[in-house]
């Protein structure tokens, strides 16, 4: 079995917020998938859905993103999942909107639900779908924590729902094909668009 967690903060106020892009992705997997309703326990709303060949248990941390890990941990402990087959969809302010990239391992590069999760399963040894949030631009006053507590604005807004369809089939190639192979044949895709968007793109060559 596998554990789809998507990272976000519960409240109304955050709903279309960069930092619940997690959230997102796993409200549009149990859409397409047709997940069972959601249900409260584990500090998070859970739901089971058939992926396919693979059975999933989908869960969103009612817990704040910084205590996040205080959902998946019990969660996982319950249904008996190895750490291997957690797969946790957040945001990445490392790479621009629209870029999606698999990870496995590795540190938590400032994102505080991952930080958690780490913390509570004492391995950093999970499987991550990173969706690319970027980072604000000069004219943006305020912090990094202040942009992804904002919402998906102008051309991202029209853009969104193709973003987050995308995202939830990467996560149905992952249930499909395994994720290693799924991470190899996506990100070697996904960084040839970002060059062949960087090389044509006039306005990164005027600023590079």
């Amino acid at each position: 079995m596998m554990l789809i967690v998507g990272l976000g903060n519960p409240d109304r106020q955050y709903v279309d917020n960069r930092h619940n892009v997690g959230f997102m992705v796993v409200d549009e997997l149990a859409s397409a998938c047709r997940a069972e309703p959601f249900k409260r326990k584990f500090n998070g709303d859970i739901a089971r859905v058939n992926l396919g060949t693979a059975e999933a248990m989908l869960l969103k941390p009612m817990t704040f993103m910084n205590a996040s890990g205080d959902s998946v941990q019990p969660c996982a402990a319950f249904f008996k999942v190895a750490h291997a087959d957690i797969l946790v969809v957040h945001d990445e302010i490392d790479l621009p909107f629209g870029d999606i990239r698999l990870k496995f391992g590795g540190g938590h590069a400032g994102n505080n639900g991952i930080r958690s999760v780490i913390a509570r399963l004492g391995t950093p040894d999970f499987a991550r779908v990173r969706v690319g949030v970027g980072r604000p631009d000069a004219k943006f006053k305020g912090d990094v924590a202040d942009w992804v507590l904002q919402d998906f604005a102008g051309v991202e807004r029209s853009e969104l729902q193709d973003y987050l369809k995308n995202a939830a089939e990467t996560v149905l190639d992952i249930a499909a094909r395994g994720f290693q192979t799924a991470m190899n044949a996506r990100n070697t895709r996904s960084k040839k668009k970002h060059d062949e968007a960087t090389t044509d793109s006039p306005k990164s060559a005027k600023s590079s």
